[in-house]
């Protein structure tokens, strides 16, 4: 059964296997070098989720924070450390609008001392970006710890402002989208370089990041 009206043949349900498949190629071309090819399957399962927003006349936030996301996977898909800061820069700029989306769409900030439950949910994601930060501050310079700081903040921001929503497929996009963030700092920063254990958390970073992706999408337009 498609999620979307019609068979696999639909607009919109075509657009969604289109995504998936590019995605898992994509997982399968972790370990090559760097070119076009691997560079075309990164960027295209979050463009397409992005494409598919738009068939479905999705919130025009959605589509943005999808696309920036995407230009974020094409520049993390090359190697190099302006590669790098142009992708952390449109992921944050990514982060920002699903704030704004999610605070447009949820229910107010009130509802976290109204529901003591979404309080927690809360604490626990500050007491894990504040963990995080602590961590990576003692294994980088200077110069990086205020990006560092930015880009957790508003990580922090996007997680408190989804659970304003009622939707439990937003809330666990998230959370995956913040678990993918913090594994692939950790890869960044904290593991040695010619540690054994790259491989796969790079393959974790992904499989978390297009989950969280896939799940926000869906939740938004299947509400």
């Amino acid at each position: 059964m498609m999620p979307f009206p019609g068979g696999i043949d639909a607009n919109a349900n075509a657009t969604l296997v289109f995504s998936l498949a590019a995605a898992v190629i994509y997982a399968f071309s972790l370990g090559m070098p760097p070119r076009l090819s691997r560079s075309a399957a990164r960027t295209l399962p979050v463009a397409m989720l992005a494409v598919l927003v738009a068939q479905q006349g999705g919130p025009w936030l959605l589509v943005a924070a999808l696309g920036v996301s995407a230009v974020g996977d094409a520049f993390l898909s090359r190697d190099g450390e302006k590669a790098f800061l142009g992708g952390t820069a449109s992921f944050l700029a990514a982060h920002v609008l699903y704030v704004v989306l999610f605070l447009r769409a949820g229910s107010g900030l009130g509802l976290l001392s109204a529901e003591p439950w979404r309080g927690i949910i809360a604490l626990a994601m500050a007491v894990l970006a504040l963990a995080m930060i602590f961590a990576l501050w003692r294994r980088t310079g200077p110069a990086l710890r205020l990006p560092i700081g930015i880009h957790a903040a508003a990580l922090l921001g996007m997680g408190i402002a989804a659970i304003t929503l009622n939707s439990v497929w937003v809330v666990g996009g998230v959370i995956l989208l913040m678990l993918s963030d913090g594994l692939h700092a950790a890869e960044k920063f904290l593991l040695p370089a010619i540690s054994a254990h790259r491989i796969w958390v790079r393959h974790g970073v992904w499989a978390l990041y297009y989950a969280g992706q896939l799940a926000i999408t869906l939740g938004l337009l299947l509400g």
